[in-house]
């Protein structure tokens, strides 16, 4: 009896900033790995999630959205996005069926079709959850209308809610489909190489991002400076010590990340604690200081420091 071919290989989703990538990364992984967001630019590094199967093994990134860069940031990110697109097997292009296709869209699938090696490319109709069947069917036919209108061709049009976790499975096996065959590229159960340190600081981020001024999320950086075990407890009551940096841009940013009485800095220890233990599966002493960094998105020393 023939053994089953073994596929593995990288695909990559991209899109508009808040097009629905992270937490379709999330759904396909079956964890959280990616932090979202309604911000945009809410990725700033390029997060890699693996999809284990019997047969296969999917290793999907998560990167930046494509954006008109404002800041030296902004300018690393986008070259990371390009980056990535040069190294994977398919990229699974991301429209939000609750929005008109527009010039964005357009310019970010000519731009993949300009690389000297040419992914396979998938389309994803994300957020079907949002709309109604005529207005998706519209989305679908304006979606194809793109292969001609850009010299391209989709290996397929997937319409897909994360949210709902409505044809996310389809979105799997499309997508392993289109892989190489080859042996797995992690050990089997990993689900993601993200270092720990890494995404508890991202899960710091995102309490911070709920609910904050428009001009603050670009600003925002969290750096772990401290975390380990306490020691004077006994091993079966375990307490994860972490002190954790926000960095801001501006004294006034300071201001608004802290609060009035330091209610919102409490806020958001209370609610990235809750999911740093989930994640570490034990308690989590979590102290957070909010420091400035003046202008560190547009500053290269800083930068490089934060790991830009």
């Amino acid at each position: 009896m023939n053994q089953p071919v073994t596929r593995s290989g990288f695909a990559c989703f991209v899109g508009r900033p808040n097009a629905g990538k992270s937490t379709l990364t999330n759904a396909l992984v079956g964890q959280k790995i990616a932090i979202a967001s309604s911000k945009p630019q809410t990725t700033r590094h390029a997060v890699r999630g693996i999809v284990n199967r019997p047969d296969a093994q999917l290793v999907v990134i998560d990167t930046p959205g494509l954006h008109k860069p404002r800041t030296l940031l902004g300018e690393r990110l986008n070259d990371l996005v390009r980056e990535t697109w040069s190294d994977v097997d398919v990229v699974g292009v991301c429209l939000p069926a609750d929005q008109r296709i527009g010039p964005g869209d357009t310019y970010l699938v000519s731009e993949i079709a300009k690389l000297p090696r040419r992914p396979l490319l998938v389309a994803l109709a994300t957020k079907s959850d949002l709309v109604k069947p005529v207005r998706m069917a519209e989305h679908l036919l304006k979606i194809a209308s793109l292969e001609d209108e850009l010299g391209i061709r989709w290996a397929s049009i997937i319409p897909v809610s994360a949210v709902t976790d409505d044809q996310v499975d389809v979105v799997i096996a499309e997508l392993i489909k289109l892989l190489p065959g080859g042996p797995p590229l992690y050990p089997d159960g990993e689900v993601t190489d993200e270092p720990t340190e890494t995404r508890i600081a991202e899960l710091i981020r995102e309490a911070a991002l709920e609910g904050v001024e428009d001009e603050l999320p670009h600003s925002l950086m969290v750096t772990i400076e401290e975390m380990g075990l306490r020691a004077d407890r006994p091993a079966d009551r375990p307490l994860l010590d972490i002190f954790a940096a926000m960095i801001v841009e501006r004294d006034s940013q300071k201001g608004i990340v802290i609060g009035h009485q330091g209610q919102r800095l409490k806020e958001v220890g209370t609610a990235a604690r809750l999911q740093i233990a989930e994640l570490v599966g034990m308690p989590v002493h979590l102290d957070l200081r909010v420091k400035v960094l003046k202008d560190w998105q547009r500053n290269p020393k800083h930068l490089n420091r934060l790991g830009f």
